[in-house]
């Protein structure tokens, strides 16, 4: 059974990567190949692990460049506003990304051999902190903004009792660290 799981898995990818095979074909194909790499994932019954939504999207063996390339792309699609066509009575929805001040940019950095850096650069006075009593805190929104990123950042990640994480990744801005 292993083996047929195996040999339907390597014609399926090889179907995908071909260069002629059409755009509708492709999309079935890899409908396909997820349903199989899914139902085989539940089936090995991996104790105490888990995975990130992102995590199979690189490869098993993608190097942290490669990672970071794919957060890089995923930010920039999320920074893209698309025209809200919602009527009044529907409930807006809450984008951290896609509301923050235009200004603000993205650095997605691998400084270490095991760590992702998203660093938070532009960001307003205003928008960002809080200030009561002379105390500065970060605002609910920056602390969503980063709490999105990091999100974004999770979902190529792994870990559990028996395996490593594939990287230890945070969010910064002005030098301090915002999330793990």
């Amino acid at each position: 059974m292993a083996d047929n799981v195996s040999v339907r898995i390597m014609r399926l990818r090889a179907l995908i990567e071909h260069p002629r095979t059409g755009d509708s074909e492709r999309a079935a194909a890899q409908r396909m190949l997820e349903r199989v790499l899914n139902k085989s994932r539940t089936q090995c019954g991996h104790s105490g692990r888990t995975y990130g939504a992102r995590h199979d999207r690189v490869g098993r063996h993608a190097g942290l460049s490669r990672i970071a390339d794919m957060i890089r792309e995923d930010i920039a699609l999320a920074r893209v506003v698309f025209p809200a066509a919602t009527a009044s009575e529907q409930v807006a929805v809450n984008d951290p990304i896609g509301d923050a001040p235009s200004g603000i940019s993205f650095i997605v950095e691998t400084p270490h051999d095991a760590g992702i850096d998203i660093t938070i650069r532009g960001v307003p006075r205003d928008w960002g902190w809080d200030g009561e009593d002379g105390v500065e805190t970060y605002s609910a929104a920056l602390r969503a903004l980063a709490g999105q990123l990091a999100e974004i950042m999770n979902g190529y990640n792994r870990s559990g009792s028996d395996i490593e994480k594939r990287f230890f990744g945070r969010v910064r801005v002005g030098g301090e660290t915002l999330e793990w």
